[in-house]
């Protein structure tokens, strides 16, 4: 519906532009024709000033509708770019959501079997306890034979080693568990409607999400408020602003660093914390800072300083509009250069 509206306004809009072009094409016609007639001086004078008048105010509408047609193209882009990435987000939501479903099944499967050798390796042990006590009672021969193959097997070894393999099996199942259910909840649709939202569980669920895009070029640490009120927002478009602030701390870090890091890492620090009647969301990296030149373009559609596959230019502006215009908020930056840009965001707590 926007998008139509959008380019209903663009046809009027050229419409009249091709229009007074005319009148403007006419009038200087006419004061051709006139010149060419023989009228005396005074009125072509008069009729010349008159002209001009005319073409000004024809020349000054013509240069206001020229730029409510830009706007308009302009909106029209940004509409279309919007819906591209719901589209796009929309088709991952749902691939990520059946993934998640796929991955669940047999990691429940696992963990109940992990938790079943846990409870074997410890019987185990306990019979081998029992059997060492007991060689102590038995003729020598027969001690020596079953204590050859307890040696045989490495008894002593297993029974290090298998409870240390069992403990990180199951962490490792846990983490896998915890990234299953935070690609659920990151790809489940939120309502039309704006909902009470733990914003730090946000926060974590989309840093569990993106950590392939910040682990190998920063080191992430988080201090969260831990008295922050619901907020009222949709949540799976909050979460998408967290991930393009996040990933664009990433990718800053990444350039500054350059294609050989050495090992050196960047930082990315994400607060929150109540500031009078908002909650306020701030994403700090120590990136390359952003050029004074273009500080004033970093939110305009389309405009990137990315190089070519690393970025479309809709993330920072997408997420500027999601904000301000979605939950009556604001985004804004500081920013030093060589030294790195925090990203603030005021979520209000009541709309």
């Amino acid at each position: 519906m926007i998008q139509q509206d959008d380019k209903a306004t663009i046809v009027k809009l050229r419409a009249k532009l091709t229009a007074q072009q005319k009148t403007i094409d006419a009038l200087m016609n006419a004061a051709e024709e006139r010149t060419t007639a023989g009228i005396s001086p005074t009125e072509l004078l008069a009729h010349n000033l008159n002209l001009e008048r005319v073409v000004q105010q024809k020349t000054e509408s013509l240069k206001k509708q020229g730029e409510e047609l830009r706007q308009a193209l302009l909106n029209l882009q940004l509409t279309q770019a919007r819906l591209l990435q719901a589209q796009k987000l929309e088709s991952v939501g749902q691939l990520a959501a059946g993934i998640a479903h796929e991955i669940n099944t047999p990691m429940q499967f696992i963990g109940t079997n992990m938790e079943f050798l846990e409870e074997a390796s410890r019987g185990m042990s306990l019979i081998t306890q029992s059997l060492q006590k007991i060689l102590a009672t038995i003729p020598e021969m027969m001690a020596q034979e079953l204590q050859a193959i307890l040696d045989e097997a490495d008894w002593e070894y297993l029974m290090q080693e298998v409870p240390l393999a069992i403990k990180q099996s199951k962490n490792g199942i846990s983490r896998v568990t915890s990234i299953v259910q935070a690609m659920k909840e990151f790809s489940h649709p939120s309502s039309k409607e704006k909902e009470n939202v733990v914003v730090n569980k946000v926060i974590e669920t989309t840093v569990l999400i993106a950590r392939n895009e910040w682990k190998y070029v920063a080191n992430l640490t988080t201090d969260l408020a831990g008295d922050l009120p619901p907020v009222p927002c949709h949540i799976d478009e909050l979460g998408q602003v967290i991930l393009n602030l996040l990933i664009n701390a990433a990718h800053a870090i990444g350039e500054k660093l350059g294609q050989n890091p050495a090992g050196d890492k960047g930082e990315i620090h994400i607060s929150t914390k109540v500031v009078h009647s908002f909650v306020e969301i701030r994403i700090r990296d120590t990136g390359s800072g952003i050029p004074v030149e273009i500080r004033g373009r970093i939110f305009d559609p389309f405009f990137t300083t990315k190089g070519v596959g690393r970025g479309t230019g809709q993330g920072l502006t997408i997420s500027h509009d999601v904000i301000t215009e979605k939950h009556d908020g604001t985004l804004t930056f500081e920013t030093e250069e060589g030294v790195g840009t925090t990203f603030i965001i005021h979520l209000p707590l009541a709309v």
